[in-house]
C-alpha cells in the first residue's frame, strides 16, 4: 500500500468514525424536560406527585441557616443545561435556584402547609415587577422612593424598615393572591389550601423583615436569623448570592414560576411515592438532578428507621457524578455524609451517586 493510499484509507476510518460517533450522541438520552406547563397540568403534576399530608414540630416558614450562600461557588460549577433541583422547606430554595438556574424545581415537603407557603410566593412572584415590588408585598408595606432595579439588597431592607406594616394594603394583597391563584392560575384550591396561604400571608404581614424561624410558634427567636439577615446575607468572600441580591436572581425565580416549572410536591424523604414519582417524571424525560438541598432532614429520618428507605429512594433518582447533596449539619468531625446530622449551623455539599451507591433501588 502506497502512503497517498495509506493516507485515503485513514482518512476514510476517520469519517466512519466520527459518524459513528455522532450516532451514538443522537441515541443518547437528551433533557426533553417541558418548556413550560399549563395551570392546570401544574396542579395535576403536583398532586399526581404527592404523599398524604404529615407533620412536623414546626411551621418552618423560614430557613434559619444563615451560612447557606457558603456552598455556592462551589455548587455553581455543576451548573448545565437540562438538569432539575430537588429541595425541602422555605425560601432558602429560591437562592439555591437563583444559583443553579435549573429547567425545573421539585420542593418536598412532608407537610402540606410548605406547598401552601409556595403557592403564596408563586403568586406574590407573578405579581410583582420587580424585587421592590415584591418585598412590598411579602410585608404589607408601601414600596417607598428611590428603590430602583439596581438597588442592593440591604438598600431595599432599610428602606422598608422605615415603612410602617398596611393594614389596608395588606387586605389588597391578599384579595390579588387569592384571585391570581384561583381565577388567573384557574388552580382548583380547597378550603384548606386558602386557609392555609392566609395563614402564611398573616404571619408575613405581622412580624415584618424581622420574622425568623420560631416567631409563628411564639418561640424565643435570640441568635436566629431574620428574613432581612438571610436576604443581605453573603458567601465566605463577601458576594451578596440571595434570591433577593439582585434583579438577575430574582427574574431566574420569577421566569420559571410564570411557566409553572417550580411545583411544590407533598411528600416525605423516606415515603413510598413522592421522591420516586419525582425521579421517574425526570427520568422519562432524559433529565437529571443537579442538586438536592436537604436541609437537616436527614436527623429525622435517622430518628424514625427511614434512613434506609430515604437512601433508596435517592439511588433511584437520575443522577450522575456532578449531582449534589446540599445539607445543614452541626460542624465537627463527623459532620458530612450520612450519619453527620445536626440542626442546620452550617452548610456542606455531598456527592448524592457516590453516598447512595450501596442502596438498593
Amino acid at each position: 500500500m502506497t502512503r497517498r493510499q495509506l493516507t485515503v484509507t485513514q482518512f476514510v476510518g476517520a469519517i466512519l468514525a466520527l459518524a459513528c460517533y455522532v450516532a451514538g450522541l443522537s441515541s443518547a438520552p437528551t433533557a426533553n424536560l417541558p418548556q413550560q406547563l399549563s395551570a392546570r397540568d401544574f396542579w395535576k403534576l403536583s398532586e399526581e406527585l404527592s404523599e398524604p399530608n404529615g407533620t412536623f414540630r414546626s411551621d418552618n416558614l423560614l430557613s434559619n441557616e444563615i451560612w447557606l450562600q457558603h456552598v455556592i461557588p462551589e455548587l455553581a460549577k455543576t451548573v448545565k443545561g437540562g438538569r432539575v433541583y430537588l429541595g425541602v422547606g422555605p425560601e432558602q430554595n429560591f437562592t439555591y435556584i437563583a444559583a443553579l438556574k435549573p429547567s425545573m424545581a421539585f420542593i418536598v415537603d412532608v407537610r402540606r402547609g410548605n406547598l401552601q407557603l409556595h403557592l403564596m410566593y408563586k403568586a406574590l412572584f407573578e405579581l410583582s415587577n420587580d424585587r421592590a415590588d415584591f418585598v412590598s408585598k411579602l410585608f404589607a408595606k408601601k414600596r417607598p422612593a428611590g428603590l430602583s432595579t439596581s438597588s442592593t439588597a440591604l438598600e431595599i431592607f432599610n428602606a422598608y424598615s422605615e415603612v410602617p406594616t398596611s393594614e389596608a394594603l395588606f387586605k389588597e394583597i391578599t384579595k390579588s393572591v387569592q384571585d391570581h391563584l384561583l381565577k388567573t392560575r384557574g388552580l382548583p384550591l380547597e378550603a384548606e389550601d386558602l386557609r392555609g396561604i392566609e395563614y402564611v400571608e398573616n404571619a408575613f404581614y405581622w412580624y415584618g423583615p424581622g420574622i425568623h424561624y420560631n416567631s409563628s410558634g411564639g418561640r424565643m427567636g435570640r441568635m436566629m436569623a431574620t428574613y432581612f439577615d438571610l436576604m443581605v446575607a453573603t458567601d465566605a468572600e463577601g458576594r451578596s448570592r440571595s434570591y433577593l441580591a439582585s434583579e438577575e436572581n430574582f427574574n431566574v425565580l420569577k421566569d420559571l414560576h410564570a411557566k409553572n416549572l417550580l411545583v411544590p410536591v407533598v411528600g416525605n424523604f423516606g415515603g413510598p411515592k413522592a421522591l420516586r414519582a419525582v425521579g421517574q417524571y425526570v427520568k422519562e424525560r432524559g433529565g437529571t438532578v443537579t442538586a438536592f438541598y436537604l436541609s437537616n432532614v436527614e436527623q429525622y429520618l435517622d430518628q424514625q428507621g427511614l434512613w434506609p428507605a430515604f437512601c433508596s429512594n435517592v439511588a433511584a433518582l437520575p443522577l450522575d457524578d456532578a449531582s449534589a447533596f446540599i445539607r445543614a449539619v452541626r460542624p465537627g468531625p463527623n459532620s458530612s455524609g450520612f450519619g453527620g446530622f445536626g440542626m442546620g449551623l452550617t452548610n456542606q455539599l455531598g456527592k448524592m451517586a457516590e453516598e447512595t451507591k450501596s442502596c438498593p433501588k
